[in-house]
């Protein structure tokens, strides 16, 4: 029996995925990302690859309290899914990775991080499954499915709800909502330094948990522990609190894998080695 690959470059929601973290880093970069433009031309409500999407989408974002609930609606997925033209679907992700390509390094595209990397490649393989297949392959990515859709949080539902709502409105709604993301996103990073703005650039281009992120990290830890360590801190409170935390980024650097509150955790250290430098000058 054929054991079913799973083929990122075909994977429809990890593409799209892609593609919005792509018009993320453009964003930061204060430039217009192609990427969008990718988006709207390949993914229009009418073709059968957003009806895909949204497939890949539901299974995703969707939570029940039960493994039964869990269970009917992935069968409701994969009947829907099953509805679709394989035909056009083969076209049109064809068409969008020869876009891809004419716009990016294909290879360093899909090095980026992607969330639910599991869980995507086992609803492609569960899409992709034909008779000839093999079934226990089948039955593993259908379990690793029902754990993830009964065993969500309630931000992640609160989070799909926004999403069908938003889905819901007239396009002149969205463009503006749109336009106002963006907006609030560089109000938001507006104040950053040019440490904080590498780092999180850093996070963001860094495909999954390289090697790579880790050194970078474990040189943003040691020079921060270096700066913290040379400021002529006078204050014996202060002092026991620069300390600790201090031994905090040590504890980021023998981490096995860099997480995104790491980041978060060392872009407020950073803050506070700047607003420290202005009171012990």
């Amino acid at each position: 029996m054929r054991k079913i690959k799973h083929n990122k470059y075909k994977n429809t929601g990890i593409i799209f995925e892609l593609l919005v973290r792509q018009i993320a880093i453009d964003t930061m970069n204060n430039k217009d990302s192609v990427a969008t433009n990718i988006i709207k031309k390949h993914f229009g409500n009418k073709a059968d690859l957003a009806k895909e999407l949204r497939l890949y989408q539901s299974a995703l974002k969707e939570s029940f309290q039960s493994e039964y609930k869990a269970s009917e609606f992935l069968n409701v997925i994969l009947t829907e899914r099953s509805k679709l033209n394989n035909v056009n679907l083969s076209k049109q992700k064809y068409n969008l990775i020869k876009d891809i390509k004419k716009h990016f390094v294909i290879e360093n595209f899909f090095k980026h991080r992607v969330t639910a990397y599991k869980e995507n490649a086992s609803i492609y393989k569960l899409f992709e499954y034909n008779s000839g297949d093999n079934p226990k392959q089948y039955v593993e990515c259908k379990s690793t499915l029902l754990e993830h859709l009964s065993g969500k949080s309630k931000t992640d539902e609160v989070i799909s709800k926004v999403n069908e709502e938003y889905s819901k409105q007239p396009k002149e709604v969205r463009l503006l909502a749109w336009k106002l993301l963006v907006e609030n996103f560089n109000d938001k990073y507006n104040t950053l330094s040019t440490k904080q703005r590498s780092i999180l650039r850093q996070y963001i281009n860094t495909a999954d948990n390289s090697q790579n992120l880790k050194k970078f990290v474990v040189k943003e830890c040691n020079n921060l522990s270096g700066l913290l360590g040379k400021i002529n801190i006078t204050d014996d409170v202060i002092k026991i609190k620069i300390n600790e935390v201090i031994r905090l980024i040590d504890k980021i650097k023998s981490a096995k894998t860099i997480t995104e509150s790491q980041i978060l955790s060392l872009l407020r250290y950073y803050e506070l080695n700047k607003e420290l430098k202005k009171v012990y000058k």
